[in-house]
């Protein structure tokens, strides 16, 4: 079950990020994580993703991905927003790559796309290298929706907004994502 993905922390979320940024495919592996837990994406998601769904008419890193419902679930197409450091990462990659403006962003290490098995097992295998049990590709997804919950209310939205974002048909699905969090239980049950 999608929910028995593990929450990553932020020391956590570093050390994947230093992990996944050494060696050949630097580069793309840095975009992998960024699009699991900076864009929530899936890993069907992640190995469907080309450059005409990220890049503006000018060719140019866009300001929000598009999700084409031909590889998101149920075919529910949506549009994430870029957050920073996804888009400083896909320049770094566009440009390593020759700047592409079509075919797949994540390249198998064979030049063609990655498989979402593929995708699903280079997570697996990334975690064990960092030393984290209980992850698995679903653990970027996880920490999106949950970290989108937690800061829905300061950005003036609400959890309909992540909902669309993470492109859950029902509420109910979004609600099984996030975790829990008992400082802030105890936070808000002080301040009634």
């Amino acid at each position: 079950m999608a929910t028995s993905a593990k929450v990553l922390a932020p020391g956590e979320l570093r050390r994947v990020q230093a992990r996944a940024s050494r060696g050949r495919f630097a580069f793309r592996n840095r975009v992998m994580v960024m699009l699991s837990f900076k864009a929530g994406l899936r890993a069907c998601e992640i190995a469907g993703l080309t450059w005409a769904m990220v890049l503006a008419a000018d060719g140019r890193i866009g300001s929000s991905l598009m999700i084409d419902g031909l590889i998101a679930k149920n075919g529910r197409a949506r549009r994430v927003p870029i957050h920073p450091q996804l888009k400083r990462a896909l320049n770094q990659l566009q440009k390593v790559s020759g700047r592409p403006n079509d075919g797949p962003v994540v390249l198998s290490q064979r030049g063609g796309h990655m498989t979402a098995r593929g995708v699903v097992n280079w997570f697996s295998e990334l975690y064990a290298r960092v030393g984290l049990a209980g992850c698995s590709s679903h653990s970027g997804r996880r920490t999106f929706i949950t970290l989108t919950a937690r800061m829905v209310g300061r950005a003036g939205g609400s959890l309909r907004d992540v909902q669309e974002l993470a492109g859950h048909r029902s509420i109910t699905t979004t609600e099984r994502y996030i975790e829990g969090d008992r400082d802030a239980q105890r936070k808000l049950v002080a301040m009634l």
